[in-house]
């Protein structure tokens, strides 16, 4: 008998529950391949926590991976937190069995003697890093698989300062998990001490929205421009809920919907993929935009961290900006308005990660701002937020080319409803100087000069293409490129050696050349694939980004 039929044999066998062994019961009859697939491993705890194809199995998300994770998580509270009271946040998205499996997670944990605040429904990540901080917790959990398809969910830990979990703490929570090999080791009903499941809802709405327009910069531009024609869409996620209404908090009165995609809905029936990066995700909001001549298309992945938007160009058509134009706009608003109010001080920083554009740099080097750069994830970002706040340094805003962006210290995550009220801000103090969004980033690039991003992901299956994508890493390690498009290489940075980089280890390398092009390679941590990041300066940056494409992937 093959080791995933023995796994397979335990659950039928086991303290299972019957829906469950029916479910193996039927794969084990009829689709071999698939009960092989659900129980030939487990599911990894990683150190950002379970992602995973839901089902029955050890390596699918379930009721049972979920507590298992869950049971780990709350041993390691209570053992090696050094908090006395514990407290956690448990927060989900509208995916299918996100409320089944934040309820698992919430009872676990209060049957192992902690408070548990759960949201009431459905609410955006950002709200529930939010959370975190506001209630004094000491970790929390959102029930989510961000834009992955409708077959996947996931689960992500925060730890008290609202960022997902770092070193060292992420790896010892995933040294906790792995202690727990079966569901008899999971308190999944209240035997002893019950630490209490407390709901939270619309006092906390408020509070997070409080908070996130106390950041707004130009109320005068909005109270003028509030005609501006916004369509949004959830993408049949949560930031139904919130991002429409700071919108209209902020003065906007012509927020256009979606109604197909305000259906909060698993399934996501109107996609193939709810994430915003993807221009077919937006297809009905473009459509909508021409219906209704609207100046700006807004969308946000299911669990509300994520904005895409599109906007009109000099001829009125509708374009998508990217993830890095958008952060540059931001970027840019923020600190021209900081100066112009005189809030621009001295400790005041941006972060980025460093796949994303340099020409963020370049706009934090034009108004004298410090700009960190981190490996990519947000949570290296809430990372850098948390070591200077106690030097009194103040993070303005951060984001990453992954369509990422926060701001201000309230959220220590990707926060789609205040990006989403910026955005709209900028576009009224852009309209107070008779400027469209995509004209002020012609502007933007004409001061800075013009910058081209391009990424290029290349998949390679299996053990053999794992080796091939280790070789490309070992060749480019060895036998650096001397030159990008004719100009020379002059810097180059192995993430594999910290005690240069200053950061954790990582395999990532970056070659900048003379002309201020770079090139970023690393393989990705969660896909069999290795990924080309290129950014390429200068007036031929278009051509130049094909050229970098076919000196690194052809």
């Amino acid at each position: 008998m093959e080791e995933f039929e023995r796994r397979a044999m335990t659950w039928l066998e086991g303290n299972y529950d019957q829906e469950t062994k029916m479910q193996v019961l039927q794969l084990r009859n009829s689709d071999p391949a698939g009960l092989e697939d659900a129980f030939y491993k487990n599911l990894e705890f990683g150190t950002g926590g379970l992602r995973g194809i839901m089902g029955v199995g050890t390596n699918r998300m379930n009721k049972y991976t979920v507590g298992m994770a869950t049971q780990g998580l709350a041993n390691y509270i209570l053992s090696r937190s050094g908090v006395e009271d514990p407290k956690v946040c448990v927060s989900y998205d509208s995916r299918n069995n996100s409320k089944e499996f934040a309820r698992i997670t919430a009872e676990v944990l209060s049957a192992n003697g902690i408070h548990v605040y759960l949201f009431d429904n459905i609410r955006p990540t950002p709200e529930m890093s939010y959370a975190v901080r506001l209630k004094g917790a000491v970790a929390g959990v959102m029930i989510t698989a961000s834009h992955n398809p409708k077959e996947y969910n996931g689960y992500k830990v925060s730890w008290s300062d609202g960022g997902q979990v770092t070193s060292p703490v992420d790896k010892e929570i995933v040294e906790e998990v792995a202690k727990i090999t079966d569901p008899s080791q999971v308190k999944f009903t209240s035997d002893k001490k019950c630490g209490g499941i407390e709901h939270m809802g619309a006092e906390v709405d408020e509070k997070y929205l409080n908070d996130l327009l106390s950041l707004s910069l130009s109320p005068e531009a909005c109270e003028k421009h509030n005609d501006i024609k916004i369509v949004y869409t959830p993408l049949h996620g949560c930031g139904v809920r919130l991002v429409p209404e700071i919108l209209r908090r902020k003065g906007f009165t012509n927020i256009i919907h979606v109604p197909e995609q305000d259906v909060s809905d698993g399934n996501f029936p109107t996609v193939v993929s709810p994430n915003p990066e993807e221009a077919a995700a937006l297809n009905l909001a473009l459509e909508k935009a021409e219906e209704t001549s609207a100046d700006i298309v807004m969308g946000t992945d299911p669990d509300a961290d994520r904005m895409g938007i599109a906007v009109r160009d000099n001829e009125g058509k509708m374009v998508l900006l990217n993830g890095n134009q958008t952060a540059s706009i931001l970027t840019y608003y923020i600190l021209t308005r900081r100066k112009e109010l005189g809030t621009l001080h001295p400790g005041a920083y941006v972060v980025k990660t460093i796949v994303t554009t340099e020409l963020i740099s370049d706009i934090c080097k034009g108004f004298g701002v410090p700009v960190y750069n981190v490996l990519t994830g947000f949570k290296y970002i809430a990372e850098v937020v948390k070591r200077h706040e106690k030097d009194g340094g103040e993070f303005i805003c951060g984001g990453e080319e992954s369509y990422g962006f926060n701001v201000g210290q309230f959220v220590r995550d990707k926060d789609a409803p205040v990006s989403c009220m910026m955005v709209a801000e900028c576009a009224a103090w852009a309209a107070s100087q008779g400027l469209s969004l995509y004209q002020l980033l012609q502007k933007i690039y004409k001061q800075f000069g013009y910058r081209k991003e391009g990424l290029v992901s290349v998949v390679r299956k299996g053990i053999s293409g794992a080796q091939e994508i280790q070789n490309i890493m070992s060749s480019l390690r060895n036998n650096p490129p001397a030159e990008l498009c004719g100009s020379p290489v002059v810097k180059v940075i192995d993430y594999l050696d910290t005690d240069k980089t200053g950061q954790p280890k990582s395999n990532v390398l970056q070659f900048f050349d003379e002309d201020g092009d770079v090139v970023s390679v690393r393989p990705s941590g969660t896909e069999p694939k290795i990924k080309f990041y290129f950014g390429a300066k200068g007036d031929d940056a278009d051509a130049k980004i094909a050229a970098l494409k076919s000196q690194f992937c052809d």
